[in-house]
């Protein structure tokens, strides 16, 4: 009986000892989609700053499909030690409200860790469009109720999503045309095949600033730095409480010793302070937003149970 105490007494002792030590080992980021989109220049971005504060390697794996969701199983079903860490972001999110045959439960599965950064999606259209900003658009769909079309780089993504809040905030009827991916969205856009495009503000900017498409809003609630002119579309007076930005955050499995959480928050929160660090998620189209872990977590819950509503609101199925 002693020696079956004194082993507990070891391993309760030496969980605390673990975590202090940690990380002794390389680290990796899983990012949910493939090389090159917004959440993996970011975790590379954040992976490198936590190699430089750890002092171990940080390794990128891209593990795309199903919306984000198959590289979150994955983080799911880790080791639950800090060594196997992901990016979440709204995209995310949005996945597991529309997918009901998910292998693990996005409110319970997880251990936030940080909110990292956000960005503002934006409302485009073509030149000749009859509507320059957010009020005009609603009244443009008012007198012309589900003929203005609206496209997007895929149902369920957050920008369909976006647009759907809108049409309920704004109380209008809209036809979704989604595409497959944004530049088939924009080409559709610029092709007048569609009126209005929902999506990210690095991904119609090029023909922003050359005029080949009108900035209508952003869905942010504030300005976004990239496109100070373009107003937020909650400034018409028409959307109260519209606010939709795409986000960026570090996750782990559920379980991951508190130490260990607070370790990485507290990195990651001083390395997104760093002026290198800042300007290169600057460039990369996003603003900076450090959080504490239980903030992101809070988050992580509103945005599941708003998303939800909208998909229920719009008599979207779970597939």
């Amino acid at each position: 009986m002693l020696k079956f105490v004194m082993a507990l007494l070891a391993c309760a002792l030496a969980l605390p000892a673990a975590a202090q030590d940690y990380p002794v080992k390389p680290i990796r980021i899983i990012v949910s989609f493939g090389p090159g989109g917004g959440a993996d220049i970011v975790g590379r971005i954040l992976g490198q700053s936590l190699q430089e504060k750890l002092g171990q390697p940080v390794v990128i794996e891209n593990k795309p499909g199903a919306g984000g969701t198959i590289g979150n199983e994955q983080v799911a079903r880790a080791e639950k030690d800090g060594y196997t860490l992901g990016i979440m972001t709204a995209g995310q999110i949005i996945a597991a409200v529309m997918n009901k045959s998910l292998r693990y439960d996005t409110a319970t599965a997880f251990e936030p860790v940080a909110m990292v950064a956000t960005a503002s999606l934006i409302i485009v259209a073509r030149p000749d469009f009859p509507a320059s900003n957010a009020k005009e658009l609603i009244a443009q769909a008012k007198a012309n109720p589900g003929k203005i079309s609206v496209a997007s780089p895929g149902f369920g993504a957050t920008q369909h999503m976006s647009a759907e809040l809108f049409r309920q905030t704004a109380g209008i009827e809209m036809l979704h045309v989604p595409f497959r991916t944004s530049p088939e969205a924009i080409s559709a856009v610029l092709g007048k095949q569609v009126d209005v495009l929902f999506d990210t503000v690095l991904a119609v900017l090029g023909q922003v600033q050359s005029g080949q498409l009108k900035a209508i809003a952003v869905t942010g609630k504030d300005r976004f730095p990239v496109v100070p002119d373009v107003p937020p579309a909650i400034e018409s007076g028409l959307l109260p409480g519209y606010d939709v930005t795409t986000w960026y955050g570090v996750f782990a499995p559920r379980g991951t010793p508190p130490e260990v959480v607070a370790k990485l928050n507290k990195a990651l929160n001083e390395g997104i302070q760093e002026p290198a660090v800042r300007e290169r998620l600057i460039k990369a189209g996003v603003a900076v937003q450090g959080s504490t872990a239980e903030a992101f977590g809070k988050f992580m819950a509103d945005e599941l149970a708003r998303w939800n509503k909208v998909r229920e609101a719009a008599g979207i199925a779970q597939q």
